[in-house]
């Protein structure tokens, strides 16, 4: 018998695994924007000369057209981050921010940028055609899926305010981007590789940029892409820290990416909102013992138990486009492609996305899954990066990962935006390593712990398997800190992840980059969550 496993019968033997069913657990879910929710999120800051909160937009000196387009999307207040990161922002200091899930820090770097050039510019540029895009704000994150989301929302907070809004990034052809550029651009939203090749091709320059944004700062400091970033900021000819404002935001701030992270920042303000499991208080969290021989029947199961009052083996399509999306996290991409095969051929219309499929298959797959048309989309953890589907109503992690920071981010793909959502987990013997981090993870969160799983982490070595969510400034300084009310002592703020805003909330516009022109985004599921809620009212909530 192996060291590590623990000396009792497994937990299936002993604890036979009974299907819960899954619309129950939805319908027990309340769908609504629970704004009251977040109310007493603690929120970290740090600095010198802190501009102080506000509690409402109206408050935050923004300009005219940009407060419509607030009113437009029906955002009634802002979130934690939103309160402390705009003030200070509006106030040109420069921000480190880290905030849980679904925080919205889309917004938080967007309105401060967008009210900042109107205000600076008064009317709207002349552009013409020309062949260098000198844009005044560049937005760099590190995939082709977040930088379309990005976009999307950046379009949607300046609509009619003239300002032209571009997104550029690999795997797509370069020459309609060429083309986008050269109709003049405000916001360039990129991905490092893609704004390299055209700033070395004298398609872009950096020299008029008066605001940097730096989204998942430490994915991207902490993933291959720093020479990139490095280059792009200190090698071509963007102003140094001083000459422009710098936002950096993310899920995760460690000490060593804060270090890195500080050069390119002057005087900045650190905060945190949020702390680890703030962001699955909306989301019921499930681990069920399940071997891996008996995973697909297991899958098959919970998949029925979602729809009780289907009989037959097959799923009508109609009846699956009725209720909420499901995501099903996978190790591998050849794993993703066999059970999205096999659930296609059990009648669950499915597709996947992963990191192999070329950029017009996974922007088909995004578009079909977030109309419901294909209610279940089987993903790997690098392609779901960025993903933020409003109507995902139940998470499944078919093979758990590795970590607890790559679980928690994959759990936050539902439970957004204000919104309950279900997380289910297939636990085996080979997630042993994982059960410490998780048990603590769910009690944070106050969620019920399944006695096995509590005796598996009993029984591991105890290591941990990440470095945990959130950070402190690690420049040592005193905080102020407090929820909503802006009062209250400090809180250790470790949080969980934030893949950026979605296809929601449509103040028109007329292109995106997920296909032809259009005047909304994406509309959201027919089915939303299709439990007989009434409307969801939107908040600032990405």
């Amino acid at each position: 018998m192996s060291n590590t496993r623990p000396s009792y019968l497994p937990p299936h033997l002993r604890y036979p695994t009974s299907i819960h069913n899954v619309s129950d657990k939805l319908d027990k879910l309340a769908i609504v924007e629970d704004t009251l929710a977040y109310d007493d999120v603690p929120v970290e800051v740090s600095g010198d000369s802190i501009p102080k909160p506000v509690s409402s937009f109206s408050e935050m000196g923004l300009c005219k057209d940009l407060n419509d387009n607030i009113k437009r999307c029906k955002y009634v207040k802002p979130t934690p981050i939103q309160s402390y990161a705009i003030p200070v922002a509006m106030a040109g200091r420069d921000v480190m921010a880290c905030a849980q899930t679904g925080s919205g820090k889309t917004a938080a770097f967007c309105f401060p940028i967008i009210s900042g050039i109107l205000k600076k510019r008064g009317c709207e540029r002349e552009f013409g055609r020309q062949r260098v895009a000198f844009p005044l704000a560049l937005i760099l994150s590190p995939t082709r899926e977040l930088s379309c989301q990005i976009h999307e929302e950046a379009k949607k907070f300046s609509y009619l305010t003239g300002l032209k809004v571009v997104v550029v990034y690999g795997g797509a052809p370069i020459i309609p981007q060429f083309r986008n550029l050269e109709k003049g651009v405000d916001i360039l939203v990129a991905t490092p590789g893609r704004l390299v090749d055209m700033i070395e091709k004298s398609r872009v320059s950096l020299q008029a940029v008066k605001y940097f944004v730096l989204d998942e700062a430490d994915r991207m400091l902490d993933m291959g892409f720093e020479p990139q970033v490095r280059k792009i900021v200190q090698k071509m000819k963007m102003p140094p820290p001083g000459r422009r404002q710098t936002m950096l935001f993310s899920a995760t701030f460690p000490t060593e990416i804060q270090r890195l992270a500080s050069e390119f920042l002057s005087n900045y303000i650190f905060l945190a909102a949020g702390k680890v499991g703030s962001s699955a208080d909306l989301i019921v969290q499930r681990v069920e013992f399940v071997p891996d021989m008996d995973k697909k029947d297991h899958l098959m199961d919970l998949l029925h138990s979602q729809y009780p009052n289907q009989t037959d083996a097959k799923i009508s399509i109609t009846l699956l486009q009725q209720l909420a999306l499901t995501l099903i996290f996978v190790e591998t991409k050849k794993g993703a492609d066999a059970l999205e095969r096999w659930l296609v051929r059990s009648g669950f219309p499915s597709i996947a996305i992963h990191g192999d499929k070329v950029q017009f298959e996974r922007e088909r797959a995004l578009k079909s899954f977030k109309s419901g048309q294909t209610p279940v989309l089987v993903a790997t953890d690098v392609a779901a990066r960025g993903l933020d589907v409003p109507n995902v109503a139940h998470v499944i992690n078919f093979d758990l990962p590795r970590n607890i920071d790559d679980y928690v981010h994959r759990i936050g793909r539902t439970g957004r935006a204000g919104k309950s959502g279900l997380a289910t987990a297939f636990f085996s013997d080979k997630n042993v390593p994982l059960s410490k981090d998780l048990v603590e993870l769910m009690q944070g969160a106050n969620q019920e712990i399944p006695d096995w799983l509590s005796e598996y982490a009993e029984s591991s070595d105890g290591a941990r398997t990440s470095r945990m969510f959130g950070g402190s400034d690690y420049r040592g300084s005193s905080f102020h800190s407090g929820g909503n009310n802006y009062s209250g002592q400090f809180v250790d703020t470790e949080d969980a992840t934030h893949y950026a805003s979605a296809f929601t909330y449509g103040a028109p516009f007329t292109a995106d980059c997920y296909g032809p022109s259009q005047m909304d985004s994406f509309p959201a599921a027919p089915h939303s969550y299709s439990f007989d809620y009434g409307p969801v009212t939107a908040s600032g909530w990405d």
